[in-house]
């Protein structure tokens, strides 16, 4: 069962309302399986005294019985979480217009995804920034915990949604040794990319994950790609003039005459980097656009449930 529609994904007109759905159909479908470790909840309520901060107040009881008590959490952490989002052209990929049959791409699904992590960690009274880098780091903020923050981080979000680009290139290890430099050591990084980048060579990206790690952050890496079309290359059997979203370079075939060449290749690729990634000790996770947000955010709870 999907926690949202991919027609709710498609219309991201309210990223929070939206975000807000996925992580509570999320934590429903917890309390109904064997998933342990994880809560949201507070452990207990104790009497609010005065000149303690207001933030943990439960107005809901107030509203009931007239009385201040606070939430007191089982867990209380001081994790730190960097969400980087790749935003370069290819992320706009499949092109969502008015006409499009398509729902989804994967600028929209890192954006939601992103945004339903934040809600989860601010549930869990952790910290969390947000950047955004194609040729260069476009955005980057600091990890806070505040609701003020959290809607300034979807405002960003959205903005990234509203506006696509043709024509912007990623530098993928120029960006990641800058991050892995401007954060707080020992970090949780969660990295939404497609990977695609053909401006530099392969032993460069996987030099900039391993600084990464060197930095002493913990890393998770969501490979966000529609599988259907960008690995299995499934079209159908007539002529097609393909257009490359980052150089506007355009080739005109026929799907057929390349299309097991190119799923050699691509899954090659996709080989060595889960194999690097295997090697340096960062989770790598296929991300499917067209499979939903479970799996990143189990991924997540499974990940935060180590580091403790």
């Amino acid at each position: 069962m999907q926690l949202i529609t991919n027609d709710q994904v498609r219309d991201l007109g309210n990223l929070e309302l939206l975000a807000r759905q996925v992580v509570e159909g999320f934590i429903i479908g917890l309390h109904k399986s064997p998933f342990h470790g994880f809560s949201v909840e507070f452990a207990e309520h104790r009497i609010y005294n005065q000149g303690e901060p207001t933030r943990n107040i439960d107005w809901k009881v107030f509203a009931r019985t007239d009385k201040m008590y606070t939430k007191r959490y089982e867990e209380e952490t001081n994790l730190r979480c960097q969400i980087v989002v790749d935003s370069s052209s290819s992320m706009y990929f499949p092109e969502v217009t008015t006409k499009s049959e398509e729902h989804v791409n994967k600028i929209r699904f890192s954006a939601l995804a992103a945004a339903s992590l934040m809600n989860l960690l601010m549930k869990q009274r952790d910290a969390f920034g947000l950047t955004f880098f194609n040729e260069g780091v476009d955005l980057h903020t600091r990890p806070k915990s505040s609701t003020t923050h959290y809607r300034l981080m979807l405002t960003y979000l959205q903005q990234l949604i509203d506006a696509p680009t043709h024509d912007v290139k990623t530098s993928t290890a120029a960006a990641l040794h800058q991050i892995a430099d401007s954060i707080h050591r020992r970090s949780l990084v969660v990295l939404f990319s497609d990977m695609f980048d053909e401006s530099e060579r392969e032993e460069e990206l996987f030099a900039a994950l391993q600084h990464l790690k060197h930095a002493k952050h913990e890393v998770v890496l969501f490979h966000t790609v529609d599988t259907r079309k960008e690995i299995n290359f499934e079209f159908e059997n007539r002529p097609y003039e393909f257009i490359d979203m980052e150089s506007g370079e355009r080739v005109k075939l026929q799907p057929q005459q390349v299309r097991e060449h190119y799923v050699q290749q691509v899954a090659a690729y996709q080989e060595r980097l889960r194999l690097k990634c295997l090697q340096y000790k960062i989770d790598y996770v296929e991300a499917d656009i067209q499979a939903g947000f479970r799996p990143i955010l189990q991924q997540y709870l499974v990940k935060r449930a180590r580091m403790r």
